[in-house]
């Protein structure tokens, strides 16, 4: 009998550890994976539980436990796809790391939810379509239904591949498929879908004018300026004292259930005064953080960072008072029609719809949240916490301005259209600012004495500082959503109604 030497033994050994080092290392690797499948499951049954816990009406119990899942699964969809709009831009620019940037977004998406979500809500779960003329409340019921679970499923498809795609456009082309299904065209408020869709055209461009806009604002009065240092605390604290302004001037018409163009005389002054303070508070701030810093463009990025989380945080309080009622506004409507409620009310939200929707974008983004964030972050053009910033804020001010008008706009878009306008106004800005050609050459002529080389100011002409290849992409994602949408909620509705009957 040959008895293994001691060395073999010992390769033999090594070798058995190493495949166990293996599985063990496999397991942990499929664990992580399943984990979070298995808190989004235990999410759903809460909600699920939550909606049998608030039925009135028994006979309907199985209708709301299964219109509350499907809500709980839309919006943990919604985390997932439309955190990169929130954080991306902040995130990208190495302002904040990724795992901040998920807990502050989950934070503020719930407080924008629960305090100024419901104006839209009311316009996804009524202003589409109109029960009345229905001839069977259960035909409105399972048109929301189907077009829950297409939406939920086109924005998970959408995930799994890449795509940031608008989560409004997939639940207004669900509940549009749906209905057509159901009864032809009749019962759709064209009028409504006119207006949301004039919505997305505008909100982009406007996005990006207004991130443009504000890049222009930090070029001229800031960047290009001889100190730069100096101008970044003048006017940085200015920029904090607008965001804040604006944000707390619309908090407290939220409050009220005042729309923009009754803005209330105490809404107005009490956004001037925080303003006025966040103007002041941050003087001193800045200049405690512009101690010792150089007159370089680096410096200006450590000054942009905080009003950069700020203007993130604003944003996902934004994204949490718009795009909560993409999956609660359906829930709302199928709720008050079984209550037999006038849905002309539906602005009134039950508080236990609200926990559904908040808690479920923000577990949605803490968990599969981070898949799309280098997208928006650093693969469009490249965002350093400045142009940031312009991304953040213009979007903020946008959805915001959009909530408050009752129109459910693409958040996607919107972040988006700014991204592409801070790269293709710096392409203009590099190529047509004299300001920006005086800094250069006034900068050309001091390296000269003490460098041996000179900026090459035409080469930097040529840059195109926008990636051409990303446009086709998204805008192809865009227009296929509403479409794929509704037919797949179509589908939907006709097999939902074949296994009933």
């Amino acid at each position: 009998m040959n008895n293994p030497t001691p060395k073999r033994a010992a390769k033999t050994l090594d070798k058995d550890l190493d495949r166990l080092t293996f599985l063990e290392q496999a397991a942990q690797q499929v664990s992580r994976k399943i984990a979070p499948l298995g808190v989004a499951l235990i999410f759903l049954i809460v909600a699920g539980i939550l909606g049998l816990g608030f039925t009135q009406n028994h006979a309907q119990a199985g209708i709301v436990v299964a219109a509350s899942a499907l809500a709980a699964y839309m919006a943990m969809n919604i985390g997932a796809n439309d955190v990169t709009n929130n954080v991306g831009a902040a995130v990208g620019a190495r302002a904040i790391s990724m795992g901040w940037a998920l807990v502050m977004a989950a934070i503020f998406e719930i407080a924008g939810a629960f305090i100024a979500g419901g104006r839209v809500t009311a316009t996804i779960a009524t202003g589409i379509i109109s029960p009345s003329f229905l001839p069977d409340p259960q035909i409105f019921i399972g048109i929301m239904m189907a077009a829950l679970l297409a939406a939920a499923l086109w924005i998970n498809i959408a995930t799994w591949l890449n795509a940031p795609i608008s989560t409004t456009h997939s639940i207004v082309g669900g509940v549009l498929g749906a209905a057509a299904a159901a009864i032809g065209s009749s019962a759709i408020n064209w009028q409504v879908i006119i207006n949301i869709t004039l919505g997305w055209m505008i909100s982009p461009i406007l996005g990006a004018l207004i991130a443009a806009g504000i890049l222009y604002l930090i070029y001229e009065f800031i960047v290009y300026r001889p100190n730069k240092i100096a101008a970044a605390k003048r006017w940085v604290p200015v920029l904090n004292g607008l965001m804040m302004g604006c944000f707390t001037c619309y908090l407290s018409v939220k409050a009220v259930g005042q729309g923009f163009s009754t803005v209330s005389h105490s809404a107005l002054l009490l956004g001037i005064a925080t303003g006025c303070a966040a103007w002041l508070g941050s003087i001193p701030l800045l200049s405690r953080q512009a101690e010792g810093l150089e007159n370089r463009n680096q410096s200006l990025r450590k000054l942009f960072r905080l009003p950069l989380i700020g203007s993130a945080a604003l944003l996902s309080f934004a994204h949490g008072a718009n795009d909560v009622s993409n999956a609660i506004g359906p829930l709302t409507g199928i709720i008050y029609i079984i209550r037999q409620t006038n849905l002309q009310n539906a602005d009134f939200i039950p508080f236990w719809v609200l926990v559904i929707g908040a808690f479920g974008i923000s577990i949605g983004l803490l968990l599969f949240g981070p898949r799309l964030i280098k997208l928006v972050g650093s693969k469009i053009t490249k965002l350093n916490p400045m142009r940031a910033y312009c991304v953040s804020m213009s979007s903020a001010v946008t959805v915001i301005t959009a909530s408050t008008l009752g129109l459910p706009v693409s958040s996607t878009h919107i972040a988006i259209g700014g991204v592409f306008g801070v790269g293709f106004f710096r392409e203009w800005y590099n190529n047509n600012s004299r300001r920006r050609m005086a800094y250069l050459q006034m900068k050309s002529s001091e390296w000269q004495v003490k460098k041996p080389k000179a900026v090459n100011v035409d080469e930097q002409k040529r840059r195109r500082l926008v990636r051409r290849s990303h446009i086709l992409t998204i805008m192809g994602a865009w227009a296929v959503t509403l479409p794929v949408s509704a037919g797949l909620a179509a589908v939907v509705y006709r097999a939902m109604f074949a296994l009933i009957g």
